[in-house]
């Protein structure tokens, strides 16, 4: 029996040696020192996830060689030295659209634009006639969650008060919110006890937008205190909004806050767009000295992105879209690179 077994553990031994053999060609280095890319021959699950690790090192090595070297030719050429590589991504690669504002250069006048900014329906509130007065509210019987994300909301945005629906409809807030002065209404819907849409009306002659709602993270998700969020009205920085319903919708947005910061209570609102998406965060300067200052994050953060810009109020039936997605994606949409905002 004893013969029998050493007989099995030998074949057991040939056997591993075999596949190591295999494995070791499979990994073998070609004339440059390079691992062999192709590692799904590897039939071992634990060897192939070693090959992996291995050759993701090599390539991760690679890369570092090659920026070492480019970064020693910048320094022994100087101003002769050629330009810094600029990684490739669907943002830098953008389709140009016909409707940016200032053209290609960012710098062209047309006049067609101007005369649309001054009297579009948000020339009032630039021109600093009156002061935002804004109502929040949700969706019938909201979900504890939603509910602190619109009290947040209200912290954040200046002159808003919260109220709850009790099952009105948006017609008959708009009704309702004209004759009481407000001038902006923000719905939060929500779906599986979570907050994923956004519907702003600019009151008294619209437009309205519908955003997705989405990565909503309260204060608490961020292990934050809502109450350190101030009264101060906060500084609102809107960025890469280019297009001209980029600039309106940037311009909505910027309606909802009050025109004069308190720059005193050092807090923050940013709207950033990249891809169409509208990521939302809510900072606060934390001054160290003259010369360092860092952003100290209060939340809550959420993301946007735009589904339909209705003229007018609300009205789902005969109203009268700007823009609008209809499916997955816009109608005009031709590509991955194609962007609206």
């Amino acid at each position: 029996m004893a013969g029998d077994e050493d007989k099995v553990g030998g074949g057991e031994a040939i056997i591993d040696r075999k596949l190591t053999k295999r494995n070791q060609t499979d990994l073998k280095l070609d004339g440059e020192n390079k691992i062999e890319k192709n590692i799904s021959r590897i039939e071992n699950k634990i060897r192939r996830n070693a090959a992996w690790l291995n050759l993701k090192r090599e390539k991760k090595k690679e890369k570092r060689k090659r920026q070492d070297e480019r970064k020693k030719e910048r320094e022994e050429l100087g101003e002769d030295a050629p330009p810094k590589l600029v990684p490739k991504t669907i943002d830098s690669m953008r389709e140009y659209d016909e409707t940016t504002v200032g053209g290609k250069t960012g710098e062209e006048e047309d006049e067609e634009i101007e005369h649309d900014i001054i009297n579009d329906e948000f020339s009032e509130y630039f021109a600093k006639s009156y002061e935002p007065k804004v109502l929040v509210t949700s969706c019938d019987n909201p979900h504890s969650r939603t509910i602190s994300f619109i009290k947040e909301l209200t912290r954040i945005i200046p002159n808003s008060e919260p109220r709850w629906r009790t099952n009105a409809s948006i017609k008959k807030m708009v009704k309702d919110g004209i004759k009481k002065g407000y001038t902006d209404i923000v719905i939060i819907n929500e779906d599986n006890r979570s907050p994923n849409g956004l519907v702003v009306t600019h009151l008294p002659e619209g437009p309205t937008a519908y955003f997705k709602l989405s990565n909503v993270k309260i204060t608490k998700d961020l292990h934050k205190n809502y109450r350190a969020i101030t009264a101060h009205r906060p500084e609102v920085i809107l960025n890469n909004f280019t297009t001209r319903l980029g600039h309106g919708v940037a311009r909505m947005l910027a309606s909802l806050f009050h025109y004069d910061p308190q720059f005193t209570g050092k807090r923050v609102a940013t709207f950033h767009n990249q891809r169409d998406y509208i990521f939302f965060r809510h900072h606060k300067y934390d001054i160290k000295s003259q010369e360092k200052v860092r952003l100290k994050e209060l939340g809550p953060r959420f993301t946007l992105k735009l589904r339909s810009l209705q003229k007018g109020t609300f009205d789902s039936k005969e109203g009268d879209y700007e823009w609008i997605i209809t499916d997955k994606r816009h109608e005009m949409e031709t590509s991955r690179k194609k962007f609206f905002l």
